[in-house]
């Protein structure tokens, strides 16, 4: 298969830089040593065990869920045969004792894959995030660690800067319109929270997921190094293969919606109880509704009506918001 295109790269890069230059395009970004000043990055260049000191002194007692998989699946959590459960199990110890663990596997030739990911920093590690912040990050950061791991190519809900501490990492990103070709698995028996591409973008198996190759043309791809980070736009999928023996990742994840709007992921679990199973006719009408009411694609469905009697079709407030959550609880409560 042909090489990834690139993804742009972009250096000194500023809040103001971020907001009005990189941002407005919807594309991923290369944030070359964007975080290249942090405490953290300085020390995990000399060494993963001093690294690892330095976050022990931030650690709390807090337990953490930790994912291990055996030598043999080579670092890639996923699916165990057939979908019957995973490849990996899952496990909750302190957080020192996992770093201590890792340091240990570093030089291990056949080393267990292990991992722990999306831990809250400022609830695990309080005074880590201050001593390394970016300022102007939005979301709260959380931490990952592990060993050579791979991660299966999967979408967020939110926007992400991801800054690498310690270790390679190489991203692989498709736009979100190629879902379609990316033979995605279940949406509710998942590894970590969302679905995830059931392809194997390092060794695609073309004649059980032919439509991957178009997919593949799309993609891009790009190698991260300590102090450097990656700006991934919401729903945008990617797959993150860690190349070093000891890895550590900061990110942000951040939405410009507000959280009282809910999420787009239920409301499409929603529909595939009451829309999808349709006759093919009924499901015409209603996206003819939804093209309408939700998608914008025609005439504006409220100028009609006087401002203040526009009910659930007006602006989102918060009171608005609750009011179509009580209308749904109420009505799925009763079926």
């Amino acid at each position: 298969m042909s090489v990834p295109q690139t993804i742009r790269e972009w250096r000194d890069v500023s809040a103001e830089r971020f907001r009005e230059e990189i941002l407005p395009q919807e594309e991923p970004a290369v944030l070359r040593g964007l975080v290249a000043d942090w405490p953290a990055v300085q020390r995990g260049a000399r060494s993963a065990s001093e690294l690892a000191s330095y976050i022990k002194t931030y650690v709390g007692g807090q337990p953490v869920e930790t994912f291990v998989g055996d030598p043999a699946i080579r670092g890639r959590f996923f699916y165990a045969e057939g979908l019957r459960g995973y490849n990996f199990e899952r496990r909750r110890e302190p957080l020192a004792s996992l770093l201590d663990r890792l340091v240990a596997l570093e030089t291990l030739e056949d080393a267990p894959s292990t991992y722990a990911g999306a831990v809250i920093i400022p609830e695990c590690m309080p005074g880590f995030g201050a001593a390394n912040q970016l300022s102007w990050a939005q979301g709260v950061p959380r931490i990952w660690l592990g060993n050579a791991i791979t991660v299966a190519t999967h979408f967020d809900l939110s926007s992400n800067i991801a800054c690498v501490v310690a270790g390679r990492r190489r991203f692989t990103l498709f736009p979100p319109e190629q879902l379609v070709n990316l033979y995605v698995g279940p949406l509710e028996f998942t590894l970590a929270g969302p679905p995830v591409s059931m392809v194997d973008p390092e060794a695609p198996d073309l004649e059980r997921y032919p439509r991957f190759a178009e997919a593949w043309k799309t993609a891009r791809a790009a190698e991260l190094g300590p102090g450097d980070a990656i700006y991934i736009p919401h729903m945008w999928w990617h797959h993150v293969k860690s190349l070093s023996p000891f890895n550590v990742l900061v990110n942000y994840w951040w939405d410009d919606i507000p959280a009282f709007a809910g999420s787009p992921f239920d409301c499409m679990i929603h529909g595939l109880l009451s829309i999808r199973h349709l006759p093919e006719a009924r499901r015409k009408v209603w996206q003819t509704a939804f093209n309408y009411y939700i998608f914008g694609t025609g005439p504006d469905p409220v100028a009609h009506l006087p401002e203040d009697q526009r009910g659930v079709l007006g602006e989102l407030t918060p009171e608005i918001a609750q009011t179509i959550k009580q209308y749904l609880m109420y009505n799925l409560s009763r079926k």
